[in-house]
C-alpha cells in the first residue's frame, strides 16, 4: 500500500490523537505568525519613527553660506534640512516693540535695524520649535515650498502691539535703505522668552524676531550672506559620521562644529527596534519549543506503533517509506493548523498594532516634554536633547501577508521534519523481529 494513502488511514483512525497534533500545531503557528506580525510591525514603526524623528545634526562653520549648506543635501542620507541667515532690517507701516530707557533704540529710528530677521528654509527644524518650547499659535510655518515665495512668520507680541494677523501684509526695509520686501503673514508664533527687565536695544528683544524665507532676508541683507548655522534631519544616529565626513569634505576640518541630537530617536525608536529584537527571540524560541515538544510527541506515537512498524518491515516495506509516511502525517496536519492560524491573525493582527502604538504613546509624551533643553556646538560631536516629532506616529497596518505565511510554513514544514525523523530513526535502527518482540 501507498504510504502516503497509509497516512491517511491513519490520521482518520487516531482522530483523538490527530486532533491533539492539531491544537499543538495551531498554537505553535498562531504563535510563530504573531512573531512576525510584531517583528513587521515594528520594522514599519521603525520606519515611520525615523522619518517623523530622526536624528538633528546642526553643522556650523566661520563663512558657511547658504549655497554651502545646500551642498549637504545629500540624497538618502538628510531627510529634511534648513539654513538660517540672520539679517536686520527696517520696519515700514507698524511699530516695532522697544524696551525703553537710554540706550534701548527708539523704535528703529537710532538704531541700525529695529527687527531681527532670519531667513529659514524649513522652520520646524529650527531647535526651539522642534523641542516644542516655541509654537506656532496661528497659520503655518514656512516650509521648502515657500522658497520663492513672499511671506512671514511673526512673534504673538509684535502681532498684537501692530493688530497684526495671519493674511495681513508686513513691509520691511534693509538697513542701508535700498531694498524693500513685502510679504505676507502666514503665521504667528510665540516665543516663552520673557522681556528683559533691564533695557536693550530693539533688535535684542523677543519679540522683535521674525521669520522668512532664505530668498528674501538675502534681499534685505546689506553684507554677505553668512549662514549661522544648518540644521539636517537624518534616519538615525549611525549615519551622523557619514555627515560628518562630507561636512568636512565640503566645509573644510578647521572651525567645524558639529553637534548630533538624538535624544528623540533614543525615546522613541530604540524602544521599538528592543520590540523587534523580542519579536526575533520569541520566532526562535518557539520554533525551538515546538520541535521540541512535537518530537515528545511523536517519539510517544511511534514507541506506541512499534508492532506497526515491526510487521511493515517484516513484510518489507522500505524504512524511508515508514519515515515518509510520519513526515505526511506531521505535515498534513500542519496545513490546516496554518489555515486556521492565519485566519486567527487576519482577524486580530490589526489589534497588534494598536496595541503596539499604545505601548509608545507615553513614550512619545514623555519624549516630547524632556526635549526641551540644552543644545551643544564645539568641534567633533556631541549629544544633546533632539526634538520631538512633527506629528504624532499613526498606527502600523498590521497585515497577513504571503512573505509571513511563507516563513511560518517553511519553520513548520521543518519541526514536522525534525519531530518525524530524528525519534523515527532510533526506532528503524532496530531489527524488525525486535520491534515484533517489544510490541508483543
Amino acid at each position: 500500500m501507498n504510504f502516503v494513502k497509509r497516512a491517511g488511514l491513519s490520521l482518520s483512525g487516531r482522530r483523538s490523537r490527530t486532533a491533539a497534533l492539531l491544537g499543538v500545531f495551531v498554537v505553535i503557528c498562531a504563535l510563530l505568525l504573531g512573531g512576525f506580525l510584531l517583528r513587521g510591525a515594528a520594522a514599519r514603526q521603525e520606519a515611520d519613527a525615523q522619518r517623523a524623528v530622526g536624528v538633528d545634526v546642526t553643522v556650523g562653520r566661520k563663512g558657511l553660506t547658504a549655497d554651502l549648506a545646500d551642498r549637504l543635501d545629500v540624497p538618502g542620507l538628510v531627510h529634511r534640512y534648513t539654513a538660517e541667515l540672520p539679517v536686520r532690517a527696517v520696519p515700514r507701516g507698524f511699530t516695532p516693540l522697544t524696551s525703553g530707557g537710554p540706550g534701548a533704540g527708539g523704535g528703529g529710528r537710532r538704531e541700525r535695524g529695529a527687527l531681527e530677521v532670519h531667513g529659514v528654509r524649513d522652520l520646524g527644524l529650527l531647535l526651539p520649535f522642534s523641542y516644542g518650547s516655541t509654537r506656532i499659535t496661528s497659520g503655518r510655518g514656512i516650509g521648502p515650498g515657500d522658497a520663492g515665495a513672499h511671506v512671514a512668520v511673526i512673534e504673538r507680541r509684535l502681532a498684537e502691539r501692530n493688530g497684526l494677523a495671519v493674511g495681513d501684509t508686513l513691509r520691511l526695509r534693509s538697513t542701508d535703505g535700498r531694498r524693500s520686501a513685502v510679504s505676507r503673514i502666514v503665521g504667528v508664533f510665540r516665543d516663552p522668552t520673557r522681556d528683559p527687565a533691564r533695557p536693550m536695544p530693539s533688535h535684542m528683544l523677543p519679540g522683535n524676531l521674525l521669520y522668512v524665507p532664505m530668498a528674501t532676508a538675502r534681499r534685505l541683507g546689506t553684507g554677505p550672506a553668512r549662514v549661522d548655522r544648518a540644521v539636517y534631519r537624518i534616519g538615525s544616529p549611525d549615519r551622523a559620521e557619514r555627515l560628518h565626513t562630507e561636512a568636512a569634505r565640503v566645509l573644510g576640518g578647521g572651525g567645524l562644529r558639529f553637534t548630533v541630537n538624538d535624544k528623540a530617536y533614543r525615546d522613541q525608536v530604540r524602544p521599538i527596534q528592543r520590540v523587534g529584537a523580542f519579536a526575533d527571540l520569541v520566532v526562535h524560541v518557539i520554533a525551538l519549543a515546538g520541535a521540541l515538544i512535537l518530537s515528545l510527541l511523536v517519539t510517544l506515537q511511534v514507541r506506541e506503533r512499534r508492532g506497526e512498524l515491526g510487521v511493515l518491515l517484516a513484510l518489507g516495506e522500505k524504512k524511508w517509506k515508514l519515515l515518509g509516511q510520519h513526515v505526511v502525517e506531521v505535515s498534513a496536519v500542519a496545513l490546516p493548523a496554518l489555515a486556521l492560524a492565519a485566519l486567527a491573525g487576519a482577524l486580530g493582527g490589526q489589534r497588534v498594532g494598536d496595541a503596539f502604538l499604545d505601548h509608545h504613546g507615553d513614550g512619545d509624551t514623555d519624549s516630547r516634554n524632556s526635549s526641551g533643553s540644552g543644545s551643544g556646538s564645539g568641534s567633533g560631536s556631541g549629544t544633546v536633547a533632539a526634538g520631538a516629532p512633527d506629528a504624532p506616529l499613526a498606527a502600523p497596518t498590521v497585515r497577513v501577508g504571503p512573505a509571513d505565511l511563507g516563513r511560518v510554513a517553511g519553520i513548520a514544514l521543518g519541526i514536522s521534519l525534525v519531530a518525524t525523523v530524528v525519534p523515527g530513526i532510533g526506532v528503524l535502527r532496530l531489527h524488525p523481529r525486535s520491534l515484533l518482540l517489544d510490541a508483543a
